[in-house]
């Protein structure tokens, strides 16, 4: 039953989390691919770079509720059907915390690598922000606030994206919110954030990253 649950949480996950808000609305509202401007990334920082603010809230509620809705099903899955007291013996802490976190970390392969748009996508930041809440909300209040503060401070959208996508593994640790297996995919799937990052990385050390403004570039 278990690899059952793991393959079905896995499949919708990432499914639903190939719908990328950046594309459909940059494609529907602008008559344009957003993976053809700006840095090529089908994300919502280099949506507002091109687009400005006005689609801006119709990308994010895109991509909070294709995060959402999966991530609640993957938690509902592995509650309902699942023994709790045979699985905790076997390193789980929580069915429905892992079954929310293994659909996050599918959501978010969907959305870098999405299905019905060539594999080419986003970097997961908004899916792993929306995912924080599900795990709790005052890890969530560090990696937002960690990102938010070190955006505002350095105006590194990148850097204040890595950093605070550590807060998950490493907060959900030290609070002893997950078992072994919470804890492997809180650690997956920030790592895939991070290296979806690499070429921001490397630039951050090269003193060549961009930094975000408010005034976008007219480059649609």
């Amino acid at each position: 039953m278990l690899i059952l649950l793991l393959i079905i949480t896995a499949i919708q996950a990432y499914v639903i989390g190939s719908v990328n808000g950046a594309i459909i609305t940059s494609k529907y509202f602008y008559k344009k691919d957003i993976r053809k401007y700006g840095s090529g990334n089908a994300g919502l920082t280099n949506f507002y770079r091109v687009f400005g603010k006005g689609g801006v809230i119709a990308v994010v509620i895109i991509d909070v509720v294709k995060t959402v809705a999966p991530v609640i099903i993957g938690g509902f899955l592995f509650s309902r059907f699942l023994d709790a007291d045979y699985f905790v013996d076997v390193g789980f802490f929580n069915l429905s915390l892992f079954g929310s976190e293994f659909a996050g970390l599918f959501v978010m392969l969907g959305h870098c690598f999405p299905l019905f748009y060539g594999f080419k996508g986003g970097k997961g930041v908004m899916a792993m922000g929306t995912i924080l809440f599900f795990v709790d909300w005052r890890i969530a209040l560090f990696g937002w606030g960690a990102f938010i503060l070190l955006t505002l401070l350095t105006r590194y959208v990148s850097l204040g994206s890595v950093i605070g996508v550590t807060a998950y593994p490493i907060s959900q640790a030290l609070m002893g919110l997950g078992g072994t297996w919470e804890l492997i995919v809180a650690i997956a799937s920030a790592a895939l954030l991070i290296y979806r990052h690499r070429e921001n990385i490397k630039r951050l050390i090269e003193g060549k990253e961009s930094k975000f403004s408010f005034r976008r570039k007219k480059e649609a």
